[in-house]
């Protein structure tokens, strides 16, 4: 039987932290993490994403940082100097991570700084000036920073990596080789990823020091691709595909919901079009700026939208509770971007729907992803907007349109006639008023 958070050897600060969001038991990753991780050795976490990975770091961070309400602050020597690291891909999973530690941090007045492009210099350099124990932050950012000399990595005592995978596959490789290097006094890495390429065990041999590799893999569940997400893939018209996705999106029991876009220019076009037809539709690309991606994805998360239409380089790392469909409204590049995109649902134990549009041009690219992940869905079925199928395997109700509370069509007023209005007629001019006139010109 898994023990609770309560019987770790963890602070009772962060225990009533974790109690406090809702966190009673450890998931399979932290349970085997956390013993490791703890005790200051180097750790590998392999896990599928949505498995809880975040806690996984961020407890043993909590708990080994010195923090300004500790006792031992007062002999504590390197004040004020980050003793943690935390290098992620994206700017979104940058604040979120930030986020989730925040929260563990309690009552003991850690100070976390998430440090990301697309943001002005001065805030965040005004904050490392003032003092902070743990900073999350993006490669690029992170060594514009180091340069300057406005952070000190020379007293960190623990580096983390979360997403390593990802972070490869947007090239930042000789920016983490860097970040590795500018922190001699590492006593601990941990390194977390979905899948394990070459260069992460590369990485893993230069600058980590035995560490333990440990895999979460349900016995009964070998795929990649999660079995509690029920998939459908279905071939679709090019210009049938938004009718399609507008009546997926009144399926009963339908929730939150990302649907996935090759191009910046499909996501916000699709984006447009779903909230012209009355969808609560929201759009994160690489073309807008931060402020506005940072608004679309805090409207998703607070339920003012839920439908967030996203490429795949915006939504990297992107971890939202309860997503019930994920729709790729263009077929994925290849199996991992696959992967990712179904990955955003089913997070945490939950069951999720995943829908897939192929496109007669993207039936050879289909056909590759499906004998490299082994799904057994090698024909999709040739579906329609007004398809039964469509309807009954996605339980959307009879009789649904394309557009959300469709106002029914305006009675016609018919206006009644007026007559044309008539100038006055004159009165016919008599003698009498001849002579009146003839005299008063005569005066």
């Amino acid at each position: 039987m898994s023990p609770t958070f309560a019987e770790l050897p963890l602070r009772k600060s962060t225990i009533d932290a974790l109690h406090a969001h809702g966190f009673l038991a450890p998931f399979a990753i932290q349970e085997m993490v956390l013993p490791i991780a703890l005790s200051d050795g180097d750790v590998i976490g392999q896990a599928k994403t949505g498995t809880g990975k975040t806690l996984a770091f961020g407890i043993p961070l909590v708990e080994r940082v010195i923090a300004p309400k500790d006792q031992e602050w007062e002999s504590f020597a390197d004040k004020g100097m980050p003793q943690a690291l935390v290098v992620v891909p994206t700017r979104e999973l940058c604040v979120q991570v930030a986020k989730d530690i925040e929260e563990l941090a309690g009552v003991r007045g850690i100070r976390v700084l998430a440090v990301y492009g697309g943001r002005a210099f001065e805030p965040q350099i005004e904050q490392l000036q003032s003092g902070v124990e743990i900073v999350v932050g993006t490669p690029g950012r992170l060594l514009d920073l180091y340069r300057q000399g406005q952070l000190k990595l020379k007293k960190v005592a623990r580096l983390v990596l979360d997403e390593a995978d990802e972070m490869l596959d947007l090239g930042f490789l000789p920016d983490v080789e860097k970040i590795f290097t500018s922190t001699p006094e590492r006593q601990q890495t941990m390194l977390f990823s979905a899948t394990m390429p070459g260069d992460i065990i590369a990485l893993a041999r230069r600058f980590m020091s035995q560490p333990v590799h440990i895999r979460t893999q349900n016995n009964d569940d070998e795929s990649a691709v999660v079995s509690r997400v029920e998939q459908h893939i279905l071939r679709a018209h090019a210009l049938d595909k938004i009718e399609m996705l507008a009546r997926i999106l009144q399926a009963d029991g339908r929730g939150p919901t990302m649907v996935f876009c090759r191009t910046k220019r499909t996501c916000q076009k699709t984006a447009d079009d779903l909230a012209e037809r009355g969808f609560k539709a929201a759009a994160i690309h690489g073309d807008l700026g931060q402020n506005a991606r940072e608004k679309a994805l805090a409207d998703f998360k607070a339920g003012k939208s839920d439908v967030l239409v996203a490429t795949d380089v915006a939504a990297r790392g992107i971890d939202i509770d309860g997503i019930t469909h994920v729709i790729n409204y263009q077929c994925p590049e290849d199996d991992k971007t696959y992967v990712h995109r179904i990955g955003r649902t089913a997070r945490a134990g939950a069951h999720g729907i995943g829908v897939t549009f192929v496109d007669w041009d993207d039936m050879s690219r289909w056909s590759l992803i499906n004998q490299s992940l082994k799904l057994g869905l090698a024909e999709p079925v040739e579906t329609y907007s007004s398809s039964d199928h469509l309807y009954e395997a996605l339980n959307i109700p009879a009789g649904s349109t394309g557009r959300m509370n469709q106002p029914k069509p305006a009675e016609k007023v018919v206006a009644k006639a007026h007559p044309p209005k008539m100038k006055p007629i004159a009165p016919p001019r008599t003698e009498r008023t001849r002579t009146r006139s003839k005299k008063f010109k005569e005066s």
